[in-house]
C-alpha cells in the first residue's frame, strides 16, 4: 500500500472564467447535443426545482462519468494506433476527477437521503451506458453534448448563488473537504464553494467545446 498516491487534491480556483459563453448549435451533430441537454434540464428543473444542492448531487454524478469514458477511449485510441494523446487523456481524466469532487462536496452540503442515492445509481447506470455507445461512435458529438451540459451547470450555480445571496437558501459553512481542496479560507462559506465548482464547470465547457473544434479541424485535413 505504500506504493499507493496519498496526496491531498488540490485546486485553484479560476476566478478570471467567464461566464456568459454559449456556442451556438450549427452541425446536426451540435443540434442534437443541445436538444439532448435541453431535455435534462427540462427534467431537471421540474424534479428538484429550487433544490439546488439536491440537485447538484444528482447532475454531478452524471457530470463525472464522461471524462472517464472519454479518457478511457483516448487512452485505447493511443494504445491502438501507437501515437501521442496530445494531452486528451491527462485532461479527460482531471475532468472527471474535478467532478468527482464537486459530487463529494455536494453530499456533504445536501446530505441525500435514501431515494435520491437510488437515483443517483439508477442515474449512473443509464447515462454511463449511454455515453459509452455515444462516445464510441459520434466522439464530437459527446464533447458537444458535455459542453453544452457545463453551460447548462455554469447558469444553475448562478441561479443558486443567486438564491444564497437573497436569503433563500442558508450560506452554510463549506465542508472541510472543499476548503482543502479548492485551497479556500478556513471560515469559507457555501457561497465560495459554489464559485469555485461554477469556475471548474466553466473551464469544462471551454474545453470540451475546443475538442470539438480539434476533431472538426483534423477531419478538414
Amino acid at each position: 500500500m505504500k506504493h499507493l498516491n496519498t496526496a491531498p487534491l488540490v485546486r485553484q480556483v479560476n476566478l478570471d472564467a467567464e461566464l456568459d459563453i454559449h456556442v451556438a448549435p450549427v452541425t446536426t451533430s451540435d443540434k442534437v447535443a443541445f436538444a439532448f441537454v435541453k431535455m435534462l434540464r427540462f427534467f431537471a428543473d421540474k424534479f428538484f426545482a429550487t433544490r439546488y444542492g439536491h440537485r447538484a448531487v444528482v447532475l454531478e454524478t452524471v457530470a463525472a462519468v464522461p471524462g472517464m469514458v472519454g479518457g478511457l477511449w483516448q487512452h485505447l485510441k493511443a494504445l491502438r494506433y501507437i501515437r501521442d494523446d496530445e494531452g486528451w487523456i491527462r485532461t479527460l481524466l482531471e475532468e472527471a476527477e474535478n467532478e468527482r469532487m464537486h459530487l463529494m462536496t455536494f453530499i456533504k452540503i445536501a446530505d441525500p437521503n435514501r431515494f435520491e442515492r437510488m437515483l443517483i445509481m439508477v442515474t449512473q447506470l443509464i447515462f454511463y451506458n449511454f455515453y459509452f455507445w455515444l462516445y464510441l461512435f459520434a466522439p464530437r458529438t459527446a464533447h458537444r453534448v458535455v459542453a453544452y451540459f457545463e453551460e447548462e451547470a455554469v447558469f444553475s450555480y448562478t441561479q443558486y448563488l443567486a438564491e444564497v445571496d437573497a436569503g433563500r437558501h442558508e450560506n452554510v459553512p463549506a465542508p472541510q473537504i472543499a476548503i482543502d481542496y479548492w485551497q479556500l479560507p478556513q471560515d469559507a462559506r457555501l457561497r465560495d464553494v459554489i464559485i469555485a465548482v461554477r469556475a471548474d464547470e466553466a473551464e469544462h465547457r471551454d474545453v470540451n467545446h475546443d475538442f470539438v473544434t480539434v476533431i472538426d479541424n483534423k477531419r478538414a485535413d
